[in-house]
């Protein structure tokens, strides 16, 4: 049975693919090769499906080893940041998964080859620890450093599914001029979608990912709600404070199932919390509009004059699925 997940897989998979995370560089990988570690989901399996090399698996596996050492795999974070916990799992490797792993890390911001990758003074972040078959296995770390790039080391062969890197975006804000027009909600900026209502067809956090959505599950969908007065909702906190001067919404690839409006509400709170969905310092800065299918939509003129916020709310009317929102406009210091 597979365990709950802890707190912090609620932050950034900082690793993902998605994000713009590489594998780099590997010691083998035979069977299966170290780029789909870093894809999302859990990983498939399918029953008769065969390669040149063996069985074909949805992961990263190499051949047996026959010599002395262990096999490793380096990759390069798709945003820095420091960690707090990850995921290394054995999905589907049965007979095949590693007895042992451990993981180290490095920061440079130096384009490193390969050669130099392997000399590099890596930290171990996770001492060894035990892999079980065909699991998810959640690990705290308790490290406040940035972190770009990471190896994966496991004891001595075997397959891996997939491994997530699970912490917070570290951008140095002293570079960012007030002038300066970001997207505050972006997730490789440090954004965070943190609470929603409603995920059923796909996770609140891809609405703040790079790039346009690749599919209808590349984006936030509610189910259907029967009530015409419903309303759906997600919450993001703002990589930094600041004030949004350009709001975009993409319906992307929802052609029967985008929302028929939308508004969005901003607010302020101090130290970090999070606000309730129905406190009293939420302000509408765009009134309810009307949407149309698999379309980019661009407000600017209509958004209203606001103070400092750090946090925004999306809300839809009455259900469906928005790819894309991104939040531009400049930090306050």
């Amino acid at each position: 049975m597979d365990k709950p997940a802890p707190e912090f897989t609620k932050l950034i998979d900082l690793a993902s693919e998605r994000l713009g995370g590489q594998t780099l560089l590997c010691s083998d990988d035979f069977f299966a090769p170290m780029e789909n570690l870093l894809k999302q989901g859990r990983g498939v399996f399918i029953e008769d499906k065969y390669t040149d090399h063996g069985k074909w698996m949805d992961g990263w596996e190499s051949r047996r080893k026959r010599t002395s050492g262990h096999d490793w795999c380096i990759l390069k974070l798709g945003a820095s940041g420091v960690i707090k916990g990850f995921d290394i799992d054995t999905n589907h490797f049965l007979g095949n998964h590693p007895p042992h792993a451990a993981v180290d890390a490095i920061c440079t911001d130096e384009d490193l080859k390969n050669e130099e990758l392997q000399n590099c003074d890596w930290k171990e972040i996770l001492p060894r620890v035990d892999l079980d078959p065909g699991s998810q296995h959640f690990f705290d770390i308790d490290n406040e450093n940035k972190w770009t790039h990471l190896k994966l080391n496991i004891y001595p062969d075997g397959g891996v599914a997939r491994f997530k890197v699970y912490g917070n975006v570290y951008k140095n804000w002293d570079l960012v001029s007030g002038d300066d027009t970001v997207d505050l909600a972006a997730a490789e900026n440090g954004g965070r979608s943190v609470l929603c209502n409603d995920m059923f067809f796909s996770h609140m956090g891809n609405l703040i990912m790079p790039g346009r959505s690749d599919n209808m599950g590349d984006g936030w969908e509610t189910k259907r709600n029967r009530d015409p007065e419903n309303v759906d909702w997600v919450m993001i906190k703002l990589a930094h404070p600041g004030t949004i001067k350009k709001i975009i919404v993409d319906t992307n690839h929802f052609k029967g199932n985008y929302p028929d409006t939308f508004s969005l509400e901003l607010c302020y709170k101090e130290n970090g919390d999070t606000p309730e969905y129905m406190d009293d310092g939420w302000e509408e800065v765009l009134t309810r509009v009307k949407l149309e299918a698999h379309e980019e939509h661009e407000f600017i003129t209509e958004i209203k004059e606001h103070q400092k916020v750090n946090y925004a709310k999306l809300k839809i009317y009455p259900d469906g699925g928005v790819s894309r929102l991104r939040l531009f406009g400049n930090i306050v210091k």
